[in-house]
């Protein structure tokens, strides 16, 4: 049941809450040391009257996106359900509904996969104890009243308990985060301070297929290296293990009005593709605004990589590594006998396969099926005027056009003999 994560490979993450309002970064209750008094505005007026959840997951399936994870609740503790547990819920804003269940609902009707966020912190909750982390590190009054960690993890556990009950099947769940004996910052929490063991045993009783990641403490499903790339495929201790890469637009997770630092549509189509070639999925955040919108920069990005993904998924849907060692400035990505190679630069004319000779039976762009000749090696052939020669023993070239494709990454499909 949860082969589905390696074979769709792209997700969007949706980090959406009150720091929307705000427009500065998600975090701004903590960079800026809001109080809880300070922060009340952005609740108050809490009233997405756009929030249009089924556009939401029309974008991200016209992107290629394949499953949705939506924040449930943030670190500053605002829940986006009607909680039995707190009032600090989207029940007691202006707007006044649940925004989880349209969500969910709206993912299904377009056959995605339903994911949540949630985070372990809480910088609300009054029993939650201060920490570096927390807004209210330098309040030495704050800091000085009883806080009780057993009632504040009877919170979390409950409120998980909620999510997987209300909504049906939920297919991922994304936990955030544990930074337990980390040198920045005084007061860490993790696996102990959450009761991660309990906690994960009754996410798998509630969700038995349900993929949980890596940040409670304790190992998960998959780890979520975030705004890197990996070098490699990533291994764990009895070897090969799931991975994805969390990565935003601009390096902000929440609507960050102010923020122009975005990645090009090329770059993320290339991200994407490298992610695949190293057997790991890309998970794209957007921050919706305040109005519930996806912002027009964001959308525009969406549609780009929907292009690209339109005549392209083939070799990013069900492809992983390939024990192929590609040319200089591409990637490779596999799926079967079908071997995909990225061009991520378009050399002139001719590009060099070492170990592929012989290997091939059929090529051809994947963009419009039009072949690409293939020239195996020759042992008498030298390299002189124009006729290529001189690679080494193994290799197999391809001649293309001298013209690039007219697409973000242009990608060749290589029919492989059932032997290679």
């Amino acid at each position: 049941m949860k082969d589905w994560f390696r074979h769709d490979r792209f997700g969007m993450f949706v980090h959406w809450g009150l720091y929307s309002l705000a427009a500065r970064h998600e975090w701004v209750k903590n960079r800026e040391k809001l109080t809880d008094a300070q922060y009340q505005r952005y609740f108050d007026r809490f009233d997405p009257d756009l929030y249009r959840p089924r556009e939401w997951a029309w974008a991200a399936r016209s992107a290629g996106m394949r499953y949705v994870v939506l924040t449930t609740k943030h670190h500053d503790g605002f829940c986006l359900w009607d909680s039995e547990l707190t009032d600090y819920t989207v029940m007691n804003t202006p707007y006044g509904r649940d925004l989880l269940e349209p969500f969910v609902d709206a993912c299904r009707a377009e056959g995605l996969k339903v994911g949540f966020y949630h985070s372990l912190i809480d910088w609300h909750h009054p029993s939650f104890p201060i920490d570096g982390l927390h807004p209210q590190r330098d309040d030495e009054e704050a800091k000085a009243a009883p806080r009780d960690l057993a009632t504040y993890r009877k919170y979390l556990h409950g409120q998980v308990r909620e999510l997987l009950t209300r909504y049906g099947t939920i297919d991922y769940l994304f936990f955030d985060f544990s930074y337990a004996g980390r040198s920045h910052t005084w007061g860490g929490k993790g696996a102990e301070e959450w009761g991660a063991e309990e906690l994960l045993a009754m996410v798998r009783e509630l969700q038995p297929d349900i993929l949980v990641n890596d940040r409670t403490g304790l190992p998960g499903d998959f780890v979520t290296p975030e705004q890197y790339q990996p070098s490699g495929p990533m291994t764990g201790p009895d070897g090969p293990i799931r991975w994805e890469a969390c990565q935003t637009l601009n390096g902000s997770w929440g609507y960050d009005r102010d923020n122009f630092d975005y990645k090009s549509p090329d770059l993320l189509v290339r991200m994407l593709i490298d992610g695949v070639a190293k057997d790991g999925n890309l998970l794209l955040n957007v921050g919706p605004t305040g109005r519930g919108l996806i912002d027009p920069v964001a959308q525009t990005t969406l549609e780009a990589i929907g292009d690209w993904m339109r005549l392209h998924e083939r070799s990013i849907y069900g492809c992983g590594a390939s024990g192929h060692v590609p040319p200089a400035d591409c990637r490779y990505t596999q799926n079967g006998n079908r071997l995909y190679l990225h061009l991520f630069s378009w050399p002139f004319k001719h590009v060099h396969l070492p170990g592929l000779a012989g290997k091939v039976q059929y090529a051809q762009l994947l963009s419009d099926a039009s072949e690409i000749r293939l020239i195996e090696p020759d042992p008498e052939r030298i390299a002189e005027n124009t006729q290529p020669g001189s690679q080494p023993p193994g290799t197999l070239t391809l001649e293309l056009p001298v013209r690039r494709p007219d697409v973000t990454v242009p990608v060749i499909e290589l029919f492989l003999t059932p032997s290679a």
